[in-house]
């Protein structure tokens, strides 16, 4: 595949450079819409967990491979990740009871440092320096714990830094959490005027009826104002809180606010790149900000 081609002929140039990491040169300042373009990219738990519910390293770092690709291209990135609970909650061994509540508080704070600690070893490889930043849905009202976040968001991005954020668990619970990290990542990018929002999951998109029925068609480009209710599922995704109930809310909001969104399989090799280069072939559903897109074309995030 020429994906494939790609990311190895950009991983042989990486690691073929020094092995002590350098100085980071910022990312293109990006005055309003001049630049690079930014992108925030949500990779759910589906997409970053095998099918016994532990994590899947080979899939994280073949995403971390792809996000430092789309680095190279010029854009910023920033990643929303879910898999905190999925980390801690392989980790111990609990034979007491705990209340969900407890559940969510000890797992995330366990597996929190373990995800971190695994983004900055795989990021490393490619000299690129990664930020934590854990917040909560109060930090999205109006006012100074707003624009703090955002500024340290902003700093990061200018500075090279790539900013990996999750809704602190550890804290948030029942009333104060976030739906899940779709609304999450629909906030952050909004809050960084993105260009574009990728919601990856372990599903192409939204398909006319079960993806699962071969009769089933999958919805490639869905212009503003276009109704999908009919097709939403409500079912719940296996290994997170989301579901495509969720993505579909946070995709229409966010389009809406002049931002693409686009939902795709995390589990394709070089989705990422492959949404750049070869959208045309590439299953996923786009929510266009505009009326009319042309995607025959590689998208430009």
């Amino acid at each position: 595949m020429e994906g494939s081609n790609d990311l190895i002929h950009f991983r042989k140039q990486m690691h073929n450079s020094s092995k002590q990491p350098s100085q980071n040169t910022p990312l293109p300042h990006r005055e309003g819409q001049g630049g690079g373009s930014r992108i925030v990219v949500k990779i759910g738990s589906n997409a970053l967990t095998r099918p016994d519910g532990r994590l899947d390293v080979t899939r994280m770092s073949a995403l971390v491979d792809q996000i430092a690709w789309l680095r190279s291209k010029d854009c910023e990135v920033i990643l929303v990740s879910s898999g905190a609970v999925a980390c801690g909650r392989r980790e111990l061994n609990i034979e007491h009871e705990l209340d969900s509540v407890e559940q969510r508080q000890l797992f995330s704070a366990l597996g929190q440092a373990k995800l971190i600690g695994l983004y900055y070893d795989l990021f490393r490889e490619y000299h690129i320096h990664v930020g934590q930043v854990l917040t909560m849905k109060e930090n999205f009202r109006p006012g100074e714990q707003y624009r703090n976040q955002q500024q340290c968001m902003r700093v990061m991005l200018e500075n090279g830094v790539l900013p990996i954020v999750n809704e602190n668990d550890t804290v948030s619970v029942t009333e104060l959490m976030f739906t899940d990290n779709d609304e999450l990542s629909g906030l952050i990018a909004q809050m960084m005027q993105a260009d574009t929002l990728i919601l990856l999951s372990n599903i192409d998109g939204i398909y006319t009826g079960n993806p699962a029925d071969p009769q089933s068609q999958l919805i490639k480009e869905v212009a503003p104002g276009t109704d999908l209710s009919q097709y939403i599922q409500s079912e719940k995704s296996s290994a997170g809180r989301g579901g495509m109930q969720s993505k579909y809310a946070t995709a229409t909001r966010i389009q809406q606010s002049g931002i693409n969104v686009i939902i795709a399989n995390g589990k394709r090799e070089n989705i990422l790149i492959d949404l750049m280069e070869r959208a045309a072939e590439t299953p996923h559903t786009i929510f266009c900000k505009n009326n009319i897109t042309n995607i025959t074309k590689p998208l430009t995030f």
